[in-house]
């Protein structure tokens, strides 16, 4: 037995560095001398000298450790630097912190990288890069303990009635240039009192007309957050557009009411675009699912082309996603504002219109099929602008919309929507389908109430082909059928700026079409529109259901010949759904369906590969078909109308 100790000790030592600690095992009892037990144990390799000399300890595997034992350290390194600045000693730093700058300058602390206030393409504090306030750099003198850490109220020279108090508080400044070139022609209807040519008694004139447009939008927000994966807790944004406009044409009361004013205008407004609070009410699960609440003027898109309502409108939102964000949901309230007759941009000086739009949908990624996303929404727009009269900063009647009876209408509608957008394999596929369903209480056509029963469907398909993309497109909206009975058979949108089909590079969706000789400042189809819903005006005037539909169905490329330059076409070919309004409005008995060719073609330049810098060249022809040109003339006796674009687009 004694010959065995050192073989026991050794196995031991081995077993205990191979294996996690054991409990401790029971005490041998020996057995009497006379009788010596024989023990068959593993034999342990055989020391050399040096193993003798090298302790248990160092004998342990790397990366393993064992309780209650500690390595050998090193010896000490010492560096004689003669008139260097000595560490402070260890106790001079607290145990649970070390003074280090925040991540987001820890890259300017090193040296590395020099913010310009003026570059948007590298880090920078006034493009939310890293917070105006934190810890290290607040030059809030008072001591800070734990329980005042997130109560602080940083003195960084930001407003104090916003209640910035923590840190990790972020600014975003945005500024951008816009600037639009735009001759262009279309019917143009020779004014009732007088006309600019005296030789002219058409009913249209010259159909030439020039838009010159510079919008210059300035935005800032106040976020606070920590991290891009986490909701912002709270934000403040404030967004101001002005813009100034001149617009030249051939033909008086154009532009404005009175013959007696000409024909070009100069015209400047400065409207509020943004103006709201997003307070982040909680977070839902431990992958940032949240919940949020918007008030104030904010932009909100009903679906995801912008067929039905696209604007920049006051309300109310609650917002929030679930399930690692596959599930999303808005319930939303707007109170529709007043708009600029020629700028466009909201008028917060004027009462906000007896317009208001309710929204609910729900969206659910990979459904049906992966990558494929789908909507489900409902939208009621209740209009209650029967006793209202307005007339647009040029003099013209906005509402009602002069036609039929001329009398103000309310009504009811509501569209039960569902919207997809992604892929099915290799095919890009966006669409949309609505069903409008309500009550106007007065139709301009019998003065009586009529049931309001439309639809709208739209689709558009892409393929992809290395750095090619080929698009088809197709759309209905349908017509009212019977203008003299009680349904309203007619789809018109809220308010509509369709991102389909060529988009502003199509002739149809840019321009407006005058209905010059069945209404007075009416329009067929107004400008950044697609449907013909013989409104007053997109901005201004009221949906209406007697109108004759919309049928298109349209062809398009994309070329991306290099990163920055890229090449789009698109062919699309357009219809009345229905012309039976026309035909009553015109006093006619034929009028064919046919619109006619649409056909454009754009180039996009982008200097820098970002949006930073836009540039845009588009042209755009209309051929027109049988009802176009049975609706419409022009005293050069044109066979085409064209329209060119020039848009430039700076951001910061």
């Amino acid at each position: 037995m004694a010959d065995l100790a050192p073989t026991l000790e050794l196995t031991a030592d081995l077993a205990i560095a191979d294996t996690p600690p054991a409990p401790a095992p029971p005490p041998v009892v020996q057995a009497p001398p006379e009788k010596p037990i024989q023990l068959e144990l593993p034999l342990a390799p055989q020391k050399t000298q040096a193993d003798m000399e090298v302790e248990a300890d160092d004998s342990l595997i790397d990366g393993r450790k064992r309780p209650g034992h500690q390595r050998r350290l090193p010896d000490r390194v010492t560096q004689e630097n003669p008139g260097a600045v000595r560490a402070p000693p260890p106790e001079a730093f607290p145990t649970d912190a070390f003074p280090v700058p925040d991540r987001w300058r820890l890259v300017e602390s090193l040296g590395l990288v020099k913010e310009r206030w003026f570059d948007p393409y590298h880090q920078n504090t006034y493009k939310g890069d890293r917070p105006i306030c934190t810890h290290e750099h607040s030059r809030e003198p008072d001591p800070v303990t734990p329980e005042t850490k997130d109560n602080r109220d940083f003195k960084c020279g930001t407003p104090k009635f916003l209640g910035l108090k923590g840190d990790h508080w972020f600014f975003v400044a945005n500024a951008v240039s816009d600037t639009v070139i735009e001759p262009r022609s279309f019917p143009i209807p020779v004014g009732v009192q007088t006309t600019n040519n005296p030789d002219n008694n058409d009913v249209f004139g010259k159909n030439d007309s020039l838009v010159l447009s510079q919008t210059f939008i300035v935005g800032a927000a106040l976020i606070k957050g920590s991290t891009a994966f986490m909701p912002p807790e709270i934000e403040y944004r404030l967004t101001l557009a002005y813009n100034m406009n001149y617009v030249d044409v051939s033909e008086r009361r154009v532009l404005y009411v009175e013959p007696s004013k000409g024909t070009s205008r100069f015209d400047h407004f400065l409207g509020v675009q943004e103006a709201f609070i997003d307070y982040h009410l909680r977070n839902t699960s431990d992958r940032y699912d949240f919940e949020s609440i918007r008030v104030g003027i904010q932009p909100f898109q009903a679906d995801f082309r912008g067929f039905l309502f696209q604007d920049n409108q006051l309300g109310v939102r609650f917002f929030g996603n679930r399930d690692n964000n596959r599930f999303q949901f808005n319930l939303a309230a707007f109170w529709r504002l007043e708009k600029d007759t020629n700028s466009g941009l909201n008028d917060v000086t004027q009462t906000p219109r007896a317009d208001y739009v309710f929204h609910a949908n729900v969206y659910r990624q990979d459904l049906p099929f992966p990558g494929f996303t789908s909507q489900l929404s409902v939208t009621y727009n209740m209009n209650r602008e029967k006793n209202r009269i307005e007339v647009d900063t040029n003099g013209f009647p906005v509402r009602p919309g002069l036609l039929g009876d001329l009398r103000g209408r309310n009504y009811d509608v509501v569209y039960l929507g569902y919207a997809g957008d992604g892929r099915i394999g290799r095919i890009n596929l966006t669409t949309s389908l609505y069903v409008a369903l309500g009550e106007d209480r007065n139709s301009f056509f019998t003065s009586r109430p009529a049931q309001i029963r439309a639809g709208f469907a739209a689709a558009e398909a892409s393929y992809d082909v290395d750095w090619m993309r080929f698009r088809l497109s197709g759309l209905y909206a349908s017509g009212d059928r019977n203008p003299y009975n009680n349904v309203e058979g007619g789809f018109d949108a809220i308010f509509e700026n369709p991102i389909f089909a060529g988009a502003d590079t199509s002739y149809w969706i840019r321009q407006t079409i005058p209905f010059a000789g069945g209404g007075r400042a009416i329009a067929i189809s107004g400008r950044n529109g697609i449907l013909n819903s013989l409104r007053s005006s997109k901005e201004q005037g009221q949906s209406n259901f007697n109108n004759p539909g919309t049928m298109l169905l349209g062809a398009g490329a994309d070329f991306d010949l290099t990163p920055e330059f890229r090449i789009s076409t698109n062919a699309n070919h357009l219809w009345f759904a229905n012309t039976a309004t026309l035909k009553a409005l015109r006093t006619e008995g034929s009028i064919p369906r046919d619109i006619g060719w649409d056909l454009s073609t754009a180039a996009i330049w982008r200097p820098k590969a970002t949006q930073n810098i836009v540039l845009r060249l588009s042209a755009a022809v209309l051929q027109p078909g049988k009802g176009f040109k049975d609706l419409f003339a022009n005293n050069d006796r044109d066979k085409r109308y064209l329209s060119v674009l020039f848009n430039g687009i700076l951001a910061f």
